[in-house]
């Protein structure tokens, strides 16, 4: 990136409260993306810096806001959070559901910009009356990491002892009920003859005791390996058949985007950030009941449906790492200039 001076720190405090969730993988992702851009970046806090990313709204973040702020350094928020995909997720989350809308408004209006995920994302936050500029930014996905290799999807099917002719559903996640856990667990019941993977980690006593019941009744074909690294889960990408996302409310998903990128077949349940962005029977397929998935979901696995693949591969190309970076550029050049 020409012209650009200034050093950015990438703020990782309560990192080890992050590192298994989608928010570790974007913070992850804007390293990649400053080092694409040739920028001076630091995750010191005590080394001299002009702008900061925040990515959390844990009570560090606020504080390492303010602070910057009165050093007169820049700001950027990252809005991953919203009320609308708090709700559903964890134990007693419903119930302060309004509490955490209040304190998301503190946090983000801590910055002098709030960079959202996606354009339903920002319709959401600019509800919220922030008074700060919101703008909307992929994520991202490195489409040269997440690219399909047959001989890591046999990794994969080695690994977990899978019959060649074995037909293997995945979902990523936390194991709460927005994500679509209990769905996703009466539709295995549904299929026994279907092996059906969710990876991912959450702490027992933050689940739901629906969650935790769902999970004991499980029928024998599913499997929780719990949380994988980045390289595993490109294995299993490669050596499934199909990509399960049955998730009530997102601001992007970024395993959703990996899953495109690595040329699986991807079922997604019809909800609003999905309509525009990803068409129905264009780039995916979609399910709005648990009548619509069951029904779609073995025409795919039997490939009577075509397949989305390549268009799949495409959409996730437009937000490559590479691409994404040229607008975080923008950002950074609005942010210094006005």
């Amino acid at each position: 990136m020409e012209h650009f001076n200034k050093k950015v720190l990438l703020y990782k405090g309560s990192e080890k409260v992050i590192t298994q969730s989608g928010i570790g993988e974007a913070l992850r992702h804007q390293k990649q993306m400053l080092e694409s851009l040739n920028v001076a970046y630091t995750e010191n806090s005590k080394e001299d810096y002009d702008v900061v990313h925040l990515n959390t709204i844990l009570p560090d973040s606020v504080f390492m806001a303010k602070k910057a702020r009165r050093d007169g350094k820049k700001v950027i928020y990252y809005g991953h959070s919203t009320m609308e995909d708090f709700r559903n997720s964890f134990r007693g989350s419903n119930m302060i559901a309004p509490l955490f809308r209040k304190w998301l408004q503190y946090c983000y209006r801590q910055g002098d910009i709030v960079v959202t995920p996606t354009e339903y994302s920002k319709k959401l936050l600019l509800n919220y009356r922030l008074n700060r500029p919101i703008v909307s930014l992929s994520n991202g996905v490195d489409t040269t990491y997440f690219t399909k290799v047959s001989s890591n999807g046999a990794r994969f099917r080695k690994q977990y002892h899978l019959a060649e002719d074995q037909k293997v559903i995945v979902s990523v996640g936390h194991l709460i009920e927005r994500k679509g856990i209990l769905d996703f667990l009466a539709l295995a019941k549904q299929y026994p003859e279907y092996l059906f993977f969710w990876f991912g980690h959450t702490s027992k006593s933050l689940m739901t005791r629906a969650v935790q019941n769902a999970i004991k009744q499980a029928s024998d074909n599913v499997r929780f390996p719990g949380f994988i690294s980045s390289s595993e889960l490109r294995d299993v990408y490669s050596g499934s058949d199909l990509f399960l996302f049955m998730t009530h409310e997102e601001t992007e998903g970024i395993v959703l985007l990996e899953a495109l990128a690595n040329e699986i077949p991807v079922l997604v349940r019809d909800i609003p950030i999905y309509k525009e962005w990803l068409p129905d029977k264009t780039v995916v397929y979609k399910a709005a009941t648990p009548e619509g998935f069951k029904k779609i979901l073995p025409l795919i696995l039997e490939k009577k449906l075509p397949s989305l693949t390549t268009p799949g591969r495409q959409a996730a190309e437009q937000l490559d790492l590479k691409k994404v970076s040229l607008d975080l550029a923008i950002i950074y050049k609005k942010l210094f200039n006005d």
